[in-house]
Parts: structure tokens; C-alpha cells; sequence
């Protein structure tokens, strides 16, 4: 497959473009400036809302001027991932595609179709002049990936549509109708380093090369989290051979499953040799144990230089917090239409360390609020037992699904009639801009679809090119039959 092959040509033509454009959560200035000038630029009407939210209004071809409005929504910021011997700038550097067989992918970091596709797919919808539709607001939040909050801070009325087709989902063919609800949980652990004790000898644990992953889509593939390993083997060096700890850094990304990690510590000079043995027979059960999901991941153990250690207390309660905590699904659906589905998970996202604490994230997700309320406080409650200062964000709403909806009645219709087969009508195990949607505007009937993409979060994100063509024509087709 070439670029000329690249169909619709409008919506990758316009992919290009916004992979251009640097556009990391909290840093979409370029982007919100790109956007509100080809509002002008094209002579539709562009506002913007405190939050930096961008609207874009396109008046309804003629003889649909008495159809519902329908809004198109995406997110225009992406998450920022590579690979650990990548050199690549975020915050200046276009994004690198290339095409391999029928996917789209990026040269070492994450692609930005999460949801730079959406994104294109709206300008494309903004540009033509040769198709059918009604009055369109075309909707691109901000800071969807680190915290919600263009749309947590986007007030009632900004838009105005009665229906919202949110296109940021990952599986063609699949209509999404509810989506858990979200919450990150930061613990803190506080502590003044010292000196290690004498004879100690300094080594370097280190794992890579792990698939990572959506820490809410991906949770139940059994996916190894690099947090997790290092932190299992420093518990077993802490309680066997008195290990002191230096250093523990992995995970980067709240939202993310963590692909990397490394910790050093110090063991007793005379040790070192069963210390190596210990991690040999480790990471050979590790290796056993996600055989199947982790084909490439990479352990290293060495010596290293001398550094200040936790206090001992200290780094006993935080390697056992960590070897405790609850990580991956922990429960799935009750209703039986969904009995495939996660109910409630927790990801331990990251832990660093500096020279004063060790700061660790965690995320919980549930489509059952009380649930959620349940898991995010079980993780609290942990890291309280442990001595860490505990800090919860108000996390995001779940999305619940509308039985009577009838932009999922036309969805459903329009894709059967274009490819004479059935779509999916699902919940989604992430964390959807629909559910605080759903607070604001409690009227707007809304649906998620969207391209198939594979590992997005991760410099692995991948975007199936044949699935773009038929989500374009699926939503020309809704927009033609929205009704009065």
C-alpha cells in the first residue's frame, strides 16, 4: 500500500497536517491556534471557551436546514510515548508516519491517531462540499488524556447540538453506547535519604521492552507492568537478604501501562552472588508467566555506583505497598450482555523517585460508580496503612447507556445497509469524554465509534488504514439520515 492509496484522501491529507503539529496533553496552544484558523480561514463560524476547547460550526447543505444538529467530537491532544533509545522532541518535532501492509505507524513513538484521526476526520467533514448533512458543530477538546479537563471544563451551553457522535474509539465496527468511569490515586511517600551501610554492593535491576498499553481498554490482556516486576523482585531481595533501596523509577503515563523500569539498591558485599541467582530464577518465571502476551521483554542486572538509600523503615513500607497493591481486573460485569466486559480495575501506573520521596500513581476504573468509589478507596487505604500521603482527583463520571437512543438506532441501520452486516452496540472499559457530557447536557444522545487502532499508548500505536474509509462513509451516512 501506498500513500496514493491512503483513503479518503481528504481525511489523511488532514491527519498529515495535525501530525505536524506539536500537541502533548496540556500543550495544545499550536493545535488550538491551527484550529481556530481554519474556522476563519474557510468562513465558519469559531469559538473558543476558557478552557481552550475549539468549536466549529457548519451550516446544513441545502434541504437539511431542518435536521437535527449533530455534533462530531474529538480530543486534540495525544499522548506521548517512545522508545527509550528514541531521540524525539514532543514539544518541537513532527510526528514520523510510514505505511506497513495495511497499517499506519509511527518511527518510534506513539502515532497520535489517539485521536488525531478524529481530528482529521472533523476537518475533513468542515472542508467538503459535496456532501449531505444538517446543521454540524464540530467539537476538539483538550487534555482528554491527563485529566479530562477541556471537558471537565467546558460549561452548558457551549454546544448546542441535540445529538453527539464522539470519534474516539478503537475498533471498527463497534458502536459504543456507556463507558467506565475514572479515577487516579497519587501516594507520597516523604523521607530524607542517608548513607548506605558499609561492605554494601551497589547493583542495577532493569526491565524493558514490554507491550504496555491502555490501562483501561488493555487491562484485561495480561500485560506485564514493568512497576510491578521491579517492585516483586525488590521485595524478595528486601525480605531475603536485607536489600536497601536507591532508586525506583517506571511507568510514565497515568493512562498507560507501564513499559519500563529500573531500581537500584544495595545488598551485603558477601550476597551479591545470591542476589544475581535470585534474579535469574526470577525473571526466568517472570518470562513463564506472560510467555504468551510478552515475547520481547528484556531484563539486565549489573553493578553500579554508590548512592544515598532510603531509610530503611521507609523503603520497607513502600516496596511492600507496592508488592500489595491491587493491580489489573478485579472484577468483570454482572449483567449478562456485558459478562465480557470489565467492570472495575486498577493500574499502578508509575513510581519515581527523588531525592526527598517516592511518588506513586495509580488509576482505577469502573462503570459502576459505587465501584469505583470502592476500588479507589481500597488503594487509598493501602497507601494510608503504609505511611504515604494520599492524594485522589475527582476522576470522571461513567457514561450510562441510553436504551431509547435513537442516534444509535440510525448508527446501527446506516451500517448495516453500507456493509450488510451487523455492528457491535458495546461498553467500553475507558475512561470517555461522554460521561462528563452526560452530566452537563443530560439530553444529548450520543454514540462512540472510530477506526480500528492497536497499541495506542505505546510507541507500538498503529492505525488499520482499510477501517478509516468505512468509518467516513458509516458517518456520511448517519448525517444524511439524521431526522427533523
Amino acid at each position: 500500500m501506498t500513500k496514493t492509496e491512503l483513503k479518503p484522501a481528504c481525511v489523511f491529507e488532514h491527519f498529515a497536517k495535525v501530525n505536524a503539529i506539536p500537541r502533548p496533553s496540556k500543550h495544545e496552544e499550536r493545535m488550538i491556534e491551527y484550529l481556530v484558523e481554519f474556522g476563519k480561514s474557510h468562513g465558519l463560524e469559531t469559538k473558543v471557551d476558557e478552557t481552550g476547547n475549539v468549536l466549529i460550526k457548519k451550516p446544513a447543505t441545502p434541504g437539511y436546514e431542518n435536521r437535527k444538529t449533530v455534533i462530531l467530537q474529538s480530543h486534540m491532544d495525544m499522548v506521548c510515548e517512545k522508545l527509550t533509545d528514541k531521540e524525539f522532541n514532543f514539544n518541537t518535532d513532527a510526528i514520523q508516519t510510514y505505511i506497513d501492509g495495511e497499517w499506519l505507524t509511527a518511527d518510534g513513538t506513539t502515532l497520535g491517531a489517539d485521536d488525531g484521526i478524529g481530528v482529521a476526520i472533523e476537518l475533513a467533514i468542515l472542508e467538503a462540499d459535496d456532501i449531505e448533512h444538517g446543521p454540524i458543530e464540530c467539537v476538539f477538546t483538550r487534555d482528554e488524556e491527563t485529566g479530562l479537563t477541556g471537558a471537565i471544563g467546558m460549561k452548558a451551553g457551549f454546544m448546542t447540538g441535540d445529538m453527539l457522535i464522539n470519534l474516539d474509539s478503537e475498533d471498527e465496527g463497534q458502536i459504543f453506547v456507556s463507558c467506565a468511569g475514572g479515577r487516579t490515586t497519587t501516594a507520597t511517600f516523604s523521607f530524607s535519604k542517608e548513607k548506605a551501610p558499609e561492605g554494601h554492593f551497589f547493583m542495577k535491576a532493569s526491565v524493558k521492552g514490554l507491550i504496555g498499553g491502555h490501562s483501561g481498554d488493555d487491562i484485561n490482556k495480561k500485560r506485564a507492568n514493568s512497576v510491578k516486576i521491579i517492585s516483586r523482585f525488590l521485595y524478595l531481595a528486601l525480605t531475603k537478604f536485607g536489600a536497601r533501596i536507591a532508586d525506583v523509577n517506571a511507568g510514565k503515563l497515568h493512562n498507560a501501562i507501564p513499559r519500563d523500569g529500573y531500581a537500584v539498591f544495595s545488598v551485603p558485599a558477601d550476597k551479591k552472588e545470591e542476589v544475581r541467582v535470585l534474579w535469574n530464577v526470577f525473571t526466568s518465571d517472570v518470562e513463564e508467566e506472560f510467555h504468551v502476551t510478552e515475547q520481547n521483554m528484556q531484563f539486565n542486572l549489573e553493578s553500579t555506583d554508590e548512592a544515598d538509600v532510603l531509610p530503611e523503615a521507609e523503603a520497607g513500607r513502600i516496596i511492600r505497598s507496592l508488592q500489595a497493591i491491587d493491580n489489573g481486573v478485579f472484577a468483570m460485569c454482572q449483567d449478562e450482555a456485558l459478562a465480557w466486559m470489565v467492570e472495575t480495575s486498577s493500574n499502578v501506573a508509575s513510581v519515581e523517585t527523588t531525592d526527598k520521596e517516592v511518588k506513586i500513581v495509580a488509576s482505577q476504573r469502573s462503570n459502576v460508580m459505587s465501584a469505583l468509589d470502592n476500588q479507589a478507596n481500597t488503594v487509598k487505604a493501602l497507601f494510608e496503612l503504609a505511611g504515604a500521603s494520599v492524594e485522589q482527583g475527582d476522576g470522571y463520571p461513567a457514561w450510562k447507556m441510553n436504551a431509547n437512543s435513537l442516534l444509535t438506532k440510525i448508527a446501527k441501520e446506516t451500517y448495516v445497509s453500507l456493509f450488510g452486516k451487523e455492528p457491535k452496540v458495546l461498553g467500553i472499559h475507558a475512561g470517555l469524554e461522554c460521561g462528563l457530557f452526560s452530566e452537563k447536557y443530560p439530553n444529548l444522545d450520543m454514540v462512540s465509534f472510530g477506526p480500528t487502532l492497536r497499541g495506542v499508548h505505546s510507541p507500538d500505536e498503529r492505525l488499520l488504514i482499510p477501517t478509516v474509509e468505512m468509518v467516513w462513509n458509516h458517518l456520511l451516512a448517519i448525517l444524511k439520515n439524521i431526522p427533523e
